[in-house]
């Protein structure tokens, strides 16, 4: 895989980040910015944010419907507030394809909102996000 795929807004993907040991959590506001950079939006209080200042490794796992089963390696490279997130900028420098002929991935994990304010915030920081991308 060359070039980072398109996924459908609300993918749930897992980031992985350096310290002591591994550290992985869910994201839900992840947004390719272009085939080698991923943005993450990350809350100011999460660890992954503290990590990532201190060691910018990062491994970033994806696995939506319509066979993209992939995971993305790179290194942090510019933080900036947006909204009310932390945007994280990922310089992606390999992609490890997970697909394969023998299986397709039907349904993805995605991440919606039960509170309506909770989802007016998402859509807010989301369109800040593709903004700053």
């Amino acid at each position: 895989m060359d070039a980072l795929p398109d996924w459908p807004d609300g993918t749930v993907a897992t980031l992985v980040t350096q310290g002591d040991a591994p550290h992985a959590i869910p994201v839900s506001l992840v947004l390719r910015a272009g085939p080698s950079e991923i943005v993450v939006g990350l809350a100011r209080r999460r660890e992954a944010l503290a990590r990532l200042g201190a060691d910018p490794r990062a491994a970033l796992t994806i696995l939506a419907a319509g066979d993209h089963a992939f995971t993305a390696h790179g290194r942090a490279i510019e933080f900036e507030e947006v909204g009310h997130v932390v945007a994280v900028r990922i310089s992606v420098e390999r992609i490890a394809d997970h697909n394969r002929p023998t299986y397709e991935i039907r349904d993805g994990v995605q991440w919606a909102w039960t509170d309506d304010g909770e989802r007016k915030r998402d859509a807010d920081v989301r369109a800040a996000l593709r903004a700053w991308v």
